[in-house]
C-alpha cells in the first residue's frame, strides 16, 4: 500500500548554512534532523516522500539535503516528489504588503495534486521518534485507517533554554475533542507553568505531527476558501491558515475525527540557539544506545 511522507520544508532560509537551523547537523557525520525523520518514516513503512519547499531554494534545497535523499529512497524503493508553496498560490488577491507565509495548512494544499493515498505531515526540523511513525503508519494502513494524530507528553517535548508554544489536546475515548494552543509554557522546579498558570506535565501535546486519509485534502482545501473569506480581511498581514486550528474547527462542526495514538519518544528541536549541544548529545545517546546505526540509512539499504 502506498503512504506517504510530507514534510514541510518551505520555511528552510535561501542562505544555507550559516544559522539555518534545519540545516544544523545533529551528529558527526553531518546529519540533520530531517535525515531521521526520514530514515524513521522509511522504516515504518512510508514509500513516497514529498518535500514542501519554495521555489526558490530548489536548486540549494537539492544539492544540500534533496539528492542525496533521493540517492538512498532509490535503494529502498521510495519515492521522492517536491512540490512549492507559494504565497501568491492563494483564492483570491494577495494583500498588499503581506510578506509572510500562510501557514501549514496551505503549505500542504502544495502538494495536493501529489497526494493520492494515506499521508502523514511532519515538520522539517522537528524529531518526533520511532514510535510516532510506527503508530501512525499502521493507524493509516489499518481496514478503518483513521485520521490520527501522534499525543507526545508535555514533559516530553519542553525546552530547557526558553518558553515554547503547545497545543494541548482533550480526549474523549481516545478521540481528539478540542485543541488549546498554549504560549510560554516553561519548565519549573514543580514541573511546567505558562504565564503563572500550573500545567500538567503530563498532558498530551500535538507537535504537528498528522496523520490523513486523502480526502481530508478536500476539507482543507474548503477550510482554506473560508479563511480567506472570513480572516484575512481582518487581519491580512499576519493571519495564518494552520492545520490544528483547522483541524480544531471540523472538530466543533462534528466533521472529522481524529485518533490520538500516544507516544513515550522525547521530541527534540532547536528552538533555540542554547538547545543545539544538547540535541547533539542526545542524538549520540540514540547512537550508543543502537537505536541509530554511525552511518544512519545502512540499515535500511
Amino acid at each position: 500500500m502506498k503512504t506517504s511522507l510530507v514534510i514541510m520544508a518551505a520555511g528552510i532560509g535561501s542562505r544555507f548554512g550559516g544559522g539555518i537551523k534545519q540545516l544544523e547537523p545533529v551528529d558527526t557525520n553531518g546529519h540533520i534532523i530531517m535525515d531521521y525523520s526520514i530514515h524513521d518514516a522509511v522504516e515504518a513503512g512510508f514509500n513516497k516522500i514529498i518535500f514542501i519547499i519554495r521555489k526558490d531554494i530548489e536548486a540549494d534545497f537539492r544539492e544540500v539535503i534533496g539528492n542525496r535523499i533521493e540517492t538512498v529512497c532509490r535503494k529502498c524503493g521510495v519515492e521522492v516528489h517536491y512540490a512549492f508553496q507559494d504565497i501568491r498560490d492563494i483564492p483570491g488577491e494577495l494583500p498588499e504588503g503581506r510578506t509572510k507565509p500562510w501557514g501549514t495548512g496551505q503549505a500542504v494544499l502544495a502538494a495536493k495534486d501529489l497526494i493520492r493515498e494515506p499521508f502523514i505531515v511532519i515538520n522539517a526540523d522537528d524529531y518526533y521518534g520511532k514510535e510516532g511513525f510506527r503508530r501512525i503508519h499502521e493507524a493509516l494502513t489499518s481496514e478503518n485507517g483513521e485520521h490520527c494524530m501522534a499525543g507526545f507528553v508535555l514533559k516530553n517535548t519542553l525546552s530547557d533554554n526558553g518558553g515554547v508554544t503547545r497545543g494541548i489536546c482533550h480526549m474523549k475515548d481516545h478521540y481528539l475533542t478540542r485543541i488549546k494552543e498554549t504560549k510560554n509554557i516553561r519548565k519549573t522546579p514543580e514541573g511546567a507553568e505558562a504565564d503563572g498558570t500550573a500545567i500538567d506535565i503530563d498532558s498530551p501535546v500535538s507537535m504537528n505531527m498528522w496523520g490523513f486519509r486523502p480526502e481530508y485534502l478536500q476539507q482543507l482545501e474548503q477550510g482554506f476558501r473560508d479563511f480567506f473569506r472570513k480572516e484575512v480581511p481582518e487581519n491580512p498581514l499576519k493571519s495564518e491558515f494552520l492545520i490544528p486550528i483547522h483541524v480544531g474547527n471540523l472538530l466543533e462542526a462534528d466533521g472529522i475525527t481524529v485518533k490520538v495514538l500516544p507516544t513515550d519518544d522525547t521530541w527534540y528541536g532547536m528552538t533555540y540557539k542554547e538547545d543545539v549541544p544538547e540535541v547533539r548529545k542526545s542524538f549520540a545517546k540514540l547512537i550508543q544506545g543502537g537505536i541509530y546505526t554511525e552511518e544512519l540509512f545502512d540499515d535500511l539499504v
